[in-house]
């Protein structure tokens, strides 16, 4: 499968209030064709909907998947990669930037993480790989991780800045439905009945 030119669906986000965003997720126990599948609409996904990273959560999948494609507001060129059950080997320094996620239309905050980290992921192909990143490389990697662990960096800023966020946070979590599910049609619907 080549990445560049994956040839996915795109799949419909979940947004703040949606019960996967909370969820830890399992390892996965295998790569199979669903899981290559299943990539390639993630991939397709973060770039339709013009991301730096997405998680399997993030799609209401809870499975320790994400990509990252730091170089893609740089270069407009694509180079996804995959994170199949990650694990960090070190985190090194702080460092304090804006962010923002799919998952939270319209939200930013600066949010404290790690300015250099070590994680090591299985990719694509099944090989263990290590990455070690610093800048945007590792706030976007350590961001897609957190959605594996339930966290999202509205969990991250200060009581002030929560405080500040919960009227867009409850407009956001609003929409979801009984089964627990908001996706970004959803909002996309409510936007068009207005």
């Amino acid at each position: 499968m080549s990445l560049q030119n994956s040839s996915g669906s795109v799949l419909p986000v979940r947004l703040y209030g949606d019960k996967c965003l909370r969820k830890v997720s399992p390892e996965l126990p295998r790569i199979d064709s669903d899981t290559l599948s299943f990539i390639a609409d993630l991939i397709e996904t973060m770039y339709a909907k013009d991301g730096v990273g997405l998680a399997a959560p993030q799609v209401g999948k809870n499975i320790r998947i994400f990509i990252v494609d730091p170089q893609w507001f740089e270069t407009n060129t694509r180079n996804p990669l995959v994170f199949i059950n990650p694990k960090f080997t070190s985190l090194d320094g702080v460092e304090v930037a804006e962010e923002g996620c799919l998952s939270l239309p319209d939200i930013t905050a600066e949010v404290s993480r790690a300015k250099k980290i070590t994680i090591d992921a299985i990719n694509e192909k099944g090989e263990l790989v290590r990455h070690q990143a610093e800048g945007l490389f590792s706030r976007a990697i350590q961001h897609e991780f957190d959605h594996l662990e339930g966290v999202l960096f509205v969990d991250r800023v200060s009581k002030l800045k929560q405080l500040m966020l919960k009227a867009k946070l409850k407009k956001i979590e609003s929409l979801t439905d009984e089964n627990g599910v908001n996706t970004d049609e959803t909002m996309k619907d409510e936007t068009a009945t207005r």
